[in-house]
């Protein structure tokens, strides 16, 4: 009886630390500076225009006023044979959204055929990775 008791306590000390080593792996965060993959594939809703390719989409935490906040740099490509510009939007889970135009100003020209554009988009208040995205890519005027 008292050797099964022992191996049963065992068993319970094993099965809690695995758990808790788990668990901390989960939740940890990267480290500042360090580009990782926001969300995997099945967490990306994506709707982007026919002239624009996605080429990078990463995250990282870096400081950005007074607290390390999650930042967005996005890459994208015309793949069409007119130069453009475009407009990015990326939509949160909870709630929060970002974006902005690539280039964000067009005193230098529009993107041309060929070319890429990235810019790196903070998210004021957000210390944590996002669970689900949704990105949007759209063609603007000239």
């Amino acid at each position: 009886m008292n050797r099964c008791r022992g191996v049963a306590t065992w068993l319970l000390v094993i099965l809690v630390a695995s758990g808790l080593a788990l668990a901390s792996c989960a939740g940890t965060k990267p480290k500042p500076g360090e580009l990782f993959t926001c969300v995997s594939e099945e967490k990306l809703d994506k709707i982007i225009a026919p002239e624009a390719e996605l080429t990078e989409f990463l995250c990282l935490f870096k400081k950005w006023g007074v607290s390390e906040t999650l930042h967005f740099k996005v890459t994208v490509k015309n793949v069409s044979n007119q130069p453009h510009r475009f407009k990015v939007n990326i939509f949160l889970d909870n709630d929060k959204a970002v974006g902005g135009f690539l280039p964000r100003k067009i005193k230098k020209g529009l993107i041309k055929p060929g070319q890429t554009a990235t810019f790196v988009y903070p998210v004021q208040g957000m210390d944590k990775k996002p669970n689900a995205i949704m990105l949007m890519i759209k063609t603007v005027g000239k």
